[in-house]
């Protein structure tokens, strides 16, 4: 991980310019300067205005009169400044003592009443920069500039750690059957360093043909089982992009694909859903990438879903950022939020999940996904259309098998994508790939609210994690990464699934989901992209909601059990004497 920048260095005045940004997954952070984002004298102290990283403190509190920070177990100081002035956004300038552990920034106002604490995890800083200029007079002469992540809380999900999904779950959709297996041919991580240990493959296609698959496949990754229909057997396989090779010969990827049509008896072809705009396609073709000709592999449809590259993605979060931190324009609020064409790429995803899974619910036809490489868009479709065909997956427990077997397992690159540990904030890899899921994800429980059993705090909650480095779920690329790293032991889970879970949850197990896949029904996630600017008005907690939710729902239980134990009771059950006239 990237050094901690020290305090010491900083001179006896110093500034530190304290900006945390909506940054979420990219590391080019939109922001102002703080000097002229807002004066100190138009901005409320009050509590309830701040999010968690700005505390300020009323009362007599224990907090207040130390003046190292509380540590976590492991935790130690590295370096302290015991007179730096912080440049907050929101309340402007604060002296105090600034505190750099093995694991965050604390800085903590002196002579200030109440006294405000800003606290950041060091995973969460996407960058320090030199302020000021040079020269030693006047009183504040020489500073760091920090730009943060966003992230709220401390709350871990165990995710990663024993790797639940790899034999319970192919074993609950009922594999290894007479049309699928499993394999240990990447066990030594050999055929793809970045796909899991265990493969779901077709069962009459022997592990040597696999290595001949590969070679026609981008990064190796050839077509995976993600899921099984329990009755149809229709299957939705995970896979990269052809690669076009000399002498145009792709005989054993096409036997593959057969292979995965012939496995469902209910269907005579096989549709392939390339994530990429066909353009797009076109030009890979170009730099040896690829698709799949119609002409080539024969009962195979290939449709085009027209998702943009991560590229585009990127460059959406940060026009959203600007619009949304630190300052909330009214005036064109609507048109600027449609500028940065954010709903529109979610819109398109909804839609390209919604095509594949009325393909294989209603077409009863095994379907093929991929993007170029099959690790970011493919991830994000086949996560979708899981959650609307498998109720199993809108369960708490569902989501976090499905996170850690299409996410984690498939080779995500959680570290190239978040830049964990990078000092290069630009690289070009920084993409919201993870974030965009999270959010439709979102869309569908607005649209379907009783049928997820999680809450928003509990998504919320998961975007926080993955900056948090502190428990290692989203570290690392690759399943061998993280092994080689020896993360899942390590990891640690602090989550209490009754915070997460929601009281008017009904079990829709055999439900299938369609979601409107329009700009009409889809909206900014203000819970998520607007909590921390402090001028906005702070939503009601939802634990408070759902704490009242849960008590009025067992209140209710209570009062049916004891109407139900009277109409049960002998009294209620006299027969009734009938009168001869």
């Amino acid at each position: 991980m990237q050094k901690s920048p020290s305090c010491q260095s900083l001179g006896s005045q110093q500034v530190a310019a304290w900006l945390p940004t909506m940054d979420s997954l990219s590391r080019n952070s939109v922001h102002t300067k703080s000097a002229s984002v807002v004066s100190s004298d138009s901005i409320s102290t009050s509590a309830n205005n701040f999010s968690p990283d700005f505390r300020v403190l009323r009362g007599p509190n224990k907090l207040a009169e130390m003046e190292e920070p509380p540590l976590l177990q492991g935790e130690n100081i590295k370096d302290m400044a015991k007179d730096v002035t912080c440049i907050c956004p929101f309340t402007g300038l604060a002296r105090g003592i600034l505190t750099d552990t093995n694991h965050r920034l604390y800085f903590k106002t002196v002579g200030r009443d109440p006294p405000i604490f800003l606290d950041a995890s060091l995973g969460v800083i996407s960058r320090v920069e030199k302020i000021c200029g040079a020269s030693s007079r006047g009183e504040n002469f020489y500073g760091l500039e920090t730009v943060s992540k966003d992230i709220r809380n401390k709350y871990s999900l165990k995710m990663g750690g024993s790797y639940i999904y790899t034999i319970l779950e192919y074993r609950r959709q009922g594999i290894p059957n007479e049309r699928w297996r499993i394999t240990k041919i990447n066990e030594r991580y050999e055929l793809c360093d970045t796909y899991p240990a265990l493969l779901v493959v077709p069962a009459n296609i022997p592990d040597e043909e696999l290595k001949r698959v590969a070679f026609f496949r981008s990064k190796g990754h050839i077509p995976i089982l993600s899921w099984s229909h329990p009755e149809s057997q229709a299957t939705v396989t995970r896979c990269s992009q052809p690669t076009v090779r000399v002498s145009g010969k792709r005989n054993k990827d096409e036997k593959y694909l057969q292979a995965i049509m012939d496995s469902n008896a209910q269907s005579h072809k096989v549709f392939i859903f390339d994530a990429q705009p066909s353009v797009n396609a076109v030009a890979n073709k170009a730099e040896g990438g690829g698709y799949e000709s119609e002409d080539a592999y024969q009962n195979a449809e290939l449709v085009f879903l027209d998702i943009h590259d991560i590229r585009v993605m990127r460059e959406s979060l940060q026009k959203l950022k600007a619009i949304v931190y630190a300052n909330i324009g009214e005036t064109h609020w609507l048109s600027n939020t449609e500028s940065t064409h954010w709903l529109e790429h979610i819109r398109l995803m909804l839609a390209g999940a919604l095509r594949i899974a009325d393909k294989v619910e209603s077409g009863k036809m095994s379907v093929v996904v991929h993007c170029s490489d099959g690790w970011d868009r493919t991830t994000q479709l086949t996560s979708l259309t899981m959650l609307m065909l498998g109720g199993y997956y809108r369960t708490i427990r569902g989501f976090k098998v499905l996170v850690e077997k299409e996410w984690l397992s498939f080779g995500h690159g959680f570290q190239v994508r978040v830049g964990h540990g990078d000092k290069n904030d630009a690289d070009a890899d920084r993409s919201p790939v993870f974030l965009q899921f999270i959010d439709s994800v979102w869309q569908m429980t607005r649209q379907f609210p009783t049928t997820f059993k999680f809450n928003e705090y509990f998504l919320i909650t998961i975007l926080d994690h993955l900056h948090r480095c502190l428990f290692r779920t989203f570290l690392c690329n690759s399943e061998q990464q993280r092994g080689k790293e020896n993360l899942p032991k390590g990891t640690v889970s602090l989550c209490q699934l009754e915070d997460f879970t929601k009281p008017l949850y009904g079990s829709y197990s055999n439900h299938d989901l369609y979601p409107i896949a329009s700009i009409r029904h889809l909206e900014l996630w203000v819970g998520y992209y607007i909590r921390r600017n402090p001028r906005t008005k702070p939503p009601e907690p939802i634990h408070d909601r759902e704490e009242e939710l849960f008590a009025k729902r067992a209140e209710l239980q209570k009062k049916v059990e004891e109407l139900q134990r009277t109409a049960s009771s002998p009294a209620q059950c006299v027969t009734p004497v009938q009168t001869v006239v």
